[in-house]
This record gives C-alpha cells, structure tokens and sequence, in this order.
C-alpha cells in the first residue's frame, strides 16, 4: 500500500511534529490476561492494513501511507492503577506523544492495571480513525482478549479515492469543479490575513456522566417531543453559550457525519477517518423560543443537510485541494472560529458487557486534544443507559471555569425542559 493522505487526513494530520491523538477508554472489572491482550492485538494489526503502515512526509506530494514490511507489534505500556480518575491522567499524557519511533505502528495501548480492576486506552492518530473505528477496534480487543482462539477477516484497503467512487460518478464534470474550487481556495487565502500569533497554554478535558434514570429520561422525552438526543443536546448547549457569551457567542454548533452511511464500500468495522461536517445554527433572535420547539427545528435541518450531502463529490473535489492544506491549518491555528464548540455524538455503543473471565463496567467517551485556536469540543457516548461526556479545549480560548460554567448550564437547561415536558 502507498496512498496519499485524503485532505482531511493531511489536515488530521497536521505535519510530523503536531500529535493529533484519540484516546478511547474502557473500564474492566476481572482479570485480563496480558498474553491474550497481546494475540489480540496482534490479530487485529493482521486484519486493519493502516495499523501496518507507517507515514512517509518526505517524499514529492506527501504525505503517503506506505505498507512497512517491518512493523513492530501494537505496544503496551502498564501503570499501576491507584484512582478511578488515573485513566484521565494517562489520557492527556497521551495526547502529546508522537507516533514518531521507527517502525512503530499507528496504534498504542495504555493498561492502568490492579488486581480486579483495569482501563484499557487505545490511542490512534485522528488522521488514521474516527470515532467508530475506535469503536470497532475496542470491540474486537476485548473479544479476542476473552477468547483469543477467535479469527479475524483481514480486509484490503483503497490506494486512492478513485477507487471508492460509484460507477456512474462524473469523473470529469467533478474534475472540473475541483480545479474550479482549488482556484477559488487560493484567491480565498490571498487575501486572508491570518496573524499567525496564537500561544497555545495547556489543554484540560472535563469528563462527566448521566446516570441512567436522567438518560433514560433524556431520550424518552426527546422521542415523545419529536426530535432527537443529538438535537436537544446542540440547542443546550448553543442556550449556554449565549447565556454565558451574549452577543459574542457565535450561535453554531458543528457535528461530524458517520461516513459509512454513505459508502458503502467503507464497513463499519474498517478504519477510517474522514467525518463530514454539519453546521446547525440558533437564531440568537429565537434563542428564548420554546426549547422543544428549537430541537425539533435542529434535528429537521439536520436531517436536510445530511441528506443533500455528496460525500463522493466531497471526497473527489478535496483532492485538488492539497495545495491549500497548509494554509487551511494555520488558519485552524489562528482563528476563532465561527462556530462556539463541535459536537459529536456516538450515540449506543454496541460493545458486549459480559466476558468468560471480566465484565466492561463503562466505557469513556473519547479525548483528543486539538492544535486549533477553537479547540471547544464535546463528546458523547451512551453504554449502559448512561449518557458518557468529555469536554475538551484549552486555556487560551477558553479557560477551564468557562467551560465548568458551560457543563453546568447546558445539563441544567437540557434537564429543566425534560421536567418541564414530563409534568406538562
């Protein structure tokens, strides 16, 4: 395999010395036997070709994944577990380390160990995986690691973004516009000044859960009120911002899209990383409407958005855009932003509970530290009937206590109107 980065995965990506890492954890109550955790991790490197690649950003139009015949196997590091919270530590100190060693693959894992309880991080770089890859490659590490006799299908990737486009794809009307949008992103940065004078202080992440009374509750009354979880939660949050911001909050929210709906040659258990974004927006003039009124407006634009999108087109039009990248980072470096936060819900995770030898207690939502400006991002994940957030960014946009107040505004906001739609 030797295949450039996808645009969204060179801007992942950042360059070789800028560590875009998501860490996904899993809580286990039992015994994991380190040998069975090795075969496991060895299997699934057998059958996911980007955990045998290496990046190579030094040759012409790099950078390129490149298949390297001597990969070492996937490394763990063990701690010892002394606090429910070490997994939270180790989490952060992962975010800044390097997937830099020589041979080393594309993937790592962190066992905070003791005698009957242990979290399992798996850390990948954000340009190789999206959430529901780390989804995917938790759920096979802690089946294997139960019975390690199990075998994996390995898979064949794509070497380029020709070979996911349907058969009746216009190659070259959509050629056509990638060279028309290439010349209009290059006219767009002639005239963006950028004063590249943004000092990065420390990333924090706030990580909290719903118990399963109040997510029951969340997503029984969104359902009888019409709209969704995804879309209650945006216009909580968006109400928060405005009521901690004003006039400055910026009244948007942007949420990636689970490409797989929409490629089919990319299965749910494959590796990948492009997500497609969706800006939703809250009129600050109907800010003060009724709150379930808002969320059904969210979810039908939503709903629209994601249907009139053209992933292939997408795809296609962002090769003709690498010549950009650069500067589309140093713009994520030093812009605000015009949204307030990004938010992604994974929605249930369909992760077994229940092993020969261990049980997952809980799984955390996913963290990653962002080298952006605008670093305000929110995670869900609901295991257990309990809604899982981390809330992730960094001092210098905006301080920790602002994103404390935020927390606790929108969970109010979000579980004030349940009580309200409950007693009506």
């Amino acid at each position: 395999m030797k295949r450039r980065l996808m645009m969204v995965e060179r801007i992942m990506y950042v360059d070789a010395a800028t560590p875009i890492n998501c860490v996904f954890t899993a809580k286990v109550i039992g015994k994991i036997d380190p040998e069975n955790l090795n075969i496991a991790l060895a299997k699934i490197q057998q059958k996911h070709p980007l955990l045998r690649v290496s990046i190579d950003d030094e040759q012409k139009n790099g950078p390129y994944f490149i298949t390297n015949q001597q990969i070492k196997p996937i490394p763990v590091r063990i701690t010892e577990r002394r606090t429910d919270d070490d997994w939270l530590i180790e989490s952060e100190t992962e975010w800044f380390k390097l997937f830099d060693g020589k041979n080393m693959p594309l993937a790592r894992v962190v066992w905070v160990r003791s005698a009957l309880v242990s979290e399992l991080l798996l850390i990948m770089p954000h340009c190789v995986c999206d959430g529901a890859t780390c989804v995917a490659l938790m759920t096979e590490i802690l089946s294997l690691t139960d019975n390690p006799e199990q075998e994996l299908k390995p898979y064949t990737t794509f070497n380029s973004v020709k070979e996911l486009m349907p058969y009746d794809f216009n190659m070259t009307k959509n050629s056509r516009k990638g060279t028309f949008f290439s010349f209009l992103g290059k006219l767009f940065f002639v005239f963006k000044s950028v004063k590249n004078n943004h000092i990065k202080t420390s990333d924090y992440v706030l990580h909290w859960k719903l118990d399963e009374d109040k997510t029951l509750a969340v997503t029984d009354d969104c359902k009888s009120a019409g709209t969704t979880v995804h879309a209650a939660v945006c216009v909580a949050l968006l109400q928060a911002f405005q009521k901690l911001h004003g006039v400055k909050a910026k009244g948007k929210i942007i949420s990636p899209a689970n490409i797989r709906r929409f490629i089919p040659e990319i299965k749910e258990d494959n590796m990948f990383a492009f997500a497609p974004i969706v800006e939703l927006t809250l009129d600050k003039k109907s800010s003060n409407s009724d709150f379930w009124n808002l969320a059904r407006k969210i979810k039908t634009d939503l709903t629209a958005k994601i249907k009139e999108m053209n992933v292939y087109e997408m795809l296609w039009i962002g090769e003709y855009m690498h010549s950009t990248v650069n500067k589309m980072i140093k713009v994520l470096k030093a812009s605000d932003g015009s949204h307030d936060i990004t938010f992604s819900n994974m929605g249930k995770l369909n992760i077994p509970e229940t092993y020969h030898t261990f049980k997952l207690e809980t799984v955390y939502s996913p963290t990653v530290a962002f080298p952006w400006r605008n670093a305000n991002t929110l995670i869900t994940t609901t295991f257990k009937n309990q809604m899982d957030f981390t809330f992730m960014s960094n001092d210098s946009f905006m301080n920790k206590n602002e994103a404390l107040q935020i927390k606790t505004m929108a969970m109010e906001i979000l579980l004030a109107h349940l009580q309200q739609l409950s007693h009506a």
